[in-house]
């Protein structure tokens, strides 16, 4: 079983954002897509850009350097079919927001 950590709360992710988090030496991006919570690489694998700084529509980001678009709800990538980012269980508990590592 995963032990999930506590990186962020609700209030700190509003609808349509992310926030990148640092837990165990690795970057996360959390997004909130519609309430729901995910929780993926922050890196891109085509140029290495902030996934956490792309844009979200839906439960999409698109990587802010070269508009590599990602679904974060399964890490698959939709520029590229053969790419897909890895992707973290994530809890929500009350208002707080839990990433399993």
């Amino acid at each position: 079983m995963a032990d999930f950590t506590q990186v962020a709360t609700r209030a700190e992710i509003p609808d349509g954002t992310a926030k990148v988090v640092e837990l165990d030496g690795k970057t996360f991006a959390v997004f909130n897509c519609g309430g729901k919570f995910y929780a993926t690489t922050n890196t891109c694998p085509h140029r290495g850009g902030p996934l956490g700084e792309g844009q979200v529509a839906g439960s999409h980001v698109t990587c802010p350097w070269h508009g590599w678009e990602f679904d974060v709800s399964t890490g698959a990538c939709l520029t590229n079919p053969t790419t897909v980012i890895a992707s973290y269980p994530v809890q929500v508990q009350g208002d707080a927001i839990l990433v399993a590592a």
